[in-house]
C-alpha cells in the first residue's frame, strides 16, 4: 500500500507540472510538449502500480489522482487566479492535456485487462 500510495501522490505531482508548464511556446509557437510527457509519465505510473498489485482498479490509482487533479486546477483560486487562462488555440490545451494525458495510462490498463 505505501508503494501505490507514492504513485498516487506522483499522480498528484505529474497533473500540477504539467499543467504549468503546458503554456511552453517556442519562439510565438505554443508548443504543449508538457500534455504529452505527463501522458507518458502517467503510463509509467500505471504499469508500475501494476507491478505491485493484480488489480487494474487499484492499479489506476495514479490516473485517478492526476484526472481529479486536473479537475482541480479548472477552477479559480483565492484571488480569482486560474491555471488554465489562454487566448487563441491554447484555449483548447487543457483538453489536449486531458487527452494526451489521460489516454496513454488507460491504453496500459486496457492492455493489462484483455492481455
Amino acid at each position: 500500500m505505501v508503494v501505490l500510495t507514492l504513485l498516487t501522490v506522483d499522480g498528484v505531482l505529474s497533473a500540477i507540472a504539467a499543467a504549468f508548464f503546458l503554456q511552453i511556446h517556442i519562439g510565438s509557437v505554443p508548443f504543449p510538449i508538457s500534455a504529452l510527457i505527463s501522458g507518458l509519465v502517467n503510463a509509467a505510473l500505471v504499469w508500475a502500480a501494476l507491478q505491485w498489485t493484480s488489480s487494474p482498479r487499484l492499479a489506476a490509482l495514479p490516473l485517478w489522482s492526476w484526472l481529479l487533479t486536473v479537475a482541480a486546477l479548472t477552477f479559480s483560486g483565492p484571488g480569482d487566479d486560474i491555471v488554465f487562462g489562454s487566448v487563441g488555440i491554447m484555449e483548447f490545451a487543457p483538453l489536449l492535456l486531458i487527452a494526451l494525458g489521460a489516454l496513454p495510462p488507460a491504453v496500459v490498463l486496457w492492455r493489462h485487462i484483455n492481455a
